[in-house]
């Protein structure tokens, strides 16, 4: 018989066997199965920013009720408002703790559950004192949310292998576009305890849902593990240039909080007092500043691959000071809407693109620093404007929302630099 004829042919190189067309088909199916579980993570997650938007949102449009109810001058409601900022702080730390001894979805559902429950209770004060107690466990809530939640989205944007970190800071703001909406509407026929008691028990459903969903997903791996294989001597050149990038974008987070802060928490007391608005003009005010944000959000990772980073955030920064001060100069309600529109597109994209840089460079550690700061100017912020405003006038007050903004936009030219 000839040779030929006892030798097999080779299958084709571009043939798979049956065995191997097998086995990719379920590795495919894995893959197709962990995204699929991770995308439910990440909706989940962002009902979350959604939700904590929504009830911050629903506690800013009340605060001029709140603030006749108890009867305080903008340097107490000032103070009161500090209480936030101190309960926040205290509780960062321990909630970055907790995040890494029992993971960081436990601590947002926990978070975010003190958080709704905490909302209803200034409505049930009649004293400066008894404001500033409840809310420290306000800011408790608040600022353990936000640490958490960052963490988990972290984790998410790291499974996902895709920049996805603004699509959730968008479900932030448009949260706080529905809840300022909403308490807009209704300011004339709820009450400030029904409205923040309704919020309140939305919060506990929407926790319990998607937290379900949350801790229901795949445990996700530790992120910033590949640095660790770095030789020693690298790690160490590079460890000041990296601290001090992450330091001067953390500042520029801080910078663009303190606006949002600020905004959120003295917009409608602004338009009310100095423009004369009434409170649904007033409330509007603040839901056209969410909504500009929100959109600026969604169009932000588009804008970023178009202009890049920096441009972005420099443009964002000198647009949001000339709409502050349009906003808080303007002696007109419409001029003053028209501010606060261009402060909302202008201030989108800062604070994420800040905390995604600082997490590139300095890996979790980066992106917690930053936070850190950033979450500090937002809850710092209020309290600055209501001394300031006490020693000055409210508009004045507001005019250093333009500089730390026009800081915010030179920052990150710093960043570029290095």
């Amino acid at each position: 018989m000839p040779l030929r004829n006892k030798i097999r042919p080779h299958a084709p190189a571009d043939r798979q066997s049956p065995q191997s067309r097998s086995i990719a088909d379920r590795s495919r199916t894995v893959r197709v199965s962990a995204l699929s579980s991770w995308g439910a993570a990440r909706l989940a997650l962002t009902a979350f920013f959604a939700v904590d938007g929504l009830l911050f949102a629903a506690w800013v449009v009340r605060i001029p009720d709140i603030r006749n109810q108890v009867s305080a001058s903008h340097g107490a409601l000032g103070l009161a408002l500090l209480c936030v900022s101190a309960g926040a702080v205290a509780t960062m730390p321990v909630v970055s703790r907790l995040c890494l001894r029992y993971g960081s979805r436990p601590i947002t559902v926990a978070s975010l559950a003190l958080l709704a429950v905490s909302v209803p209770l200034p409505a049930h004060t009649h004293s400066v004192p008894a404001l500033g107690g409840v809310l420290l466990l306000f800011g408790a809530g608040y600022g353990g949310a936000n640490v958490a939640m960052n963490s988990a989205a972290v984790e998410i944007v790291s499974e996902l292998g895709r920049p996805v970190m603004p699509s959730f800071h968008a479900g932030y703001s448009l949260g706080g576009l529905l809840g300022a909406g909403a308490g807009g509407l209704l300011a004339g026929t709820l009450t400030a305890a029904q409205w923040l008691a309704a919020a309140g028990v939305l919060g506990l459903a929407v926790t319990a849902l998607a937290g379900a969903a949350l801790l229901r997903s795949p445990a996700a791996r530790t992120v910033g593990t590949a640095s660790a294989t770095a030789s020693s001597s690298s790690v160490g050149t590079a460890a000041g240039a990296g601290r001090l990038l992450v330091l001067l974008l953390g500042l520029t987070a801080l910078c663009t909080a303190y606006g949002e802060g600020a905004i959120a928490d003295w917009t409608t007391v602004h338009l009310t007092d100095d423009v004369h608005a009434g409170a649904q003009t007033a409330a509007a005010g603040y839901v056209a500043y969410a909504l500009a944000m929100t959109t600026g959000r969604i169009g932000g990772t588009w804008l970023s691959v178009r202009l890049g980073q920096h441009r972005v955030m420099l443009l964002g920064g000198f647009t949001a000071a000339a709409g502050m001060l349009l906003a808080a100069l303007a002696p007109l309600v419409p001029l003053a809407l028209a501010g606060f529109v261009l402060v909302g597109l202008g201030l989108a994209n800062l604070f994420p693109l800040a905390i995604a840089q600082a997490g590139a460079v300095g890996g979790p550690r980066g992106v917690a620093l930053a936070s850190t700061l950033g979450y500090g100017g937002m809850l710092v912020g209020p309290p600055v404007i209501g001394f300031l405003a006490d020693a000055t006038s409210l508009p004045l007050a507001l005019t250093t929302v333009a500089v730390a903004a026009t800081a915010a936009a030179l920052l990150p030219l710093a960043v570029r630099r290095r």
